[in-house]
C-alpha cells in the first residue's frame, strides 16, 4: 500500500501541472458514466407485452429501470382512457427519453479533453526539456532535461489513461441508452394498439 502511495505521489510530481485537471476531468468523466449506467440500469427481463398484460392484471412487474417506470405509467394512463394515454406518451415518455441522453455530450466532451490536456503537458514539458537543454542542465530544480522528459511522457499517458477507458465506457452507455429508447417506442406502440382494441 505505501509503494503504491509512492508511485502514485511519483506520478502527480513527475506529470507536472496538468495533472490536477486530469485528475478532476478523469473523476468527473466516471461519476458522470455511473449516474448514466443508474439510469439505463434494469432492462426487462421478460416481453414488453407480457409485462404490460401482468401490470394490467395488478401483478408485479420485475425491476424498477426506466422502461418498468414508462410501463407502470402507461397502463395506468391506459385504464383512465385515450385522453389519459396520450397524454402520458407525449409528455412523461419524452421525458423519460430525455433522461436517458442526459450526460452524453458531458462525457464526450470530457472524453476528447483528456488526452487534449494530455497533449499540454507534453508542450509544457518539452519547453523545459528545451529550456534545460540550452542552458545545458541536467537537473535543477525545475527538473531539467530528465523531469521535462518525464512531464511530456507521464502527462500524455495519464491524458490517454482517462481518455480510452471513458471513450470505451460511455459509447456502451450509449448503447445500453438506445436500447432503453427502443424498448419504450415498443411499448408505446404496444400501449397504444391496446388503445385502439379498447375503442
Amino acid at each position: 500500500m505505501h509503494a503504491t502511495l509512492d508511485t502514485l505521489r511519483g506520478l502527480w510530481i513527475a506529470g507536472g501541472d496538468v495533472m490536477l485537471p486530469l485528475v478532476i476531468v478523469g473523476g468527473l468523466l466516471w461519476w458522470t458514466l455511473g449516474e448514466r449506467w443508474s439510469r439505463t440500469r434494469g432492462g426487462p427481463s421478460l416481453p414488453l407485452r407480457q409485462l404490460v398484460e401482468r401490470a394490467r392484471r395488478g401483478e408485479s412487474v420485475p425491476g424498477d429501470g426506466p422502461v418498468q417506470r414508462a410501463l407502470l405509467l402507461g397502463v395506468a394512463a391506459l385504464a383512465q382512457g385515450q385522453d389519459a394515454l396520450d397524454e402520458t406518451l407525449t409528455q412523461r415518455f419524452s421525458a423519460l427519453r430525455d433522461e436517458l441522453g442526459q450526460g452524453a455530450s458531458l462525457c464526450a466532451t470530457l472524453v476528447g479533453v483528456a488526452p487534449l490536456l494530455g497533449l499540454l503537458g507534453t508542450v509544457s514539458g518539452m519547453i523545459t526539456t528545451f529550456d534545460a537543454l540550452a542552458t545545458m542542465t541536467m537537473f535543477s530544480r525545475s527538473g531539467g532535461i530528465a523531469g521535462g522528459i518525464s512531464e511530456a511522457l507521464v502527462s500524455t499517458q495519464v491524458g490517454l489513461t482517462v481518455a480510452i477507458p471513458g471513450a470505451i465506457a460511455a459509447k456502451l452507455m450509449d448503447q445500453r441508452a438506445a436500447r432503453r429508447r427502443e424498448q419504450l417506442d415498443e411499448l408505446e406502440q404496444i400501449l397504444r394498439g391496446l388503445a385502439e382494441e379498447a375503442r
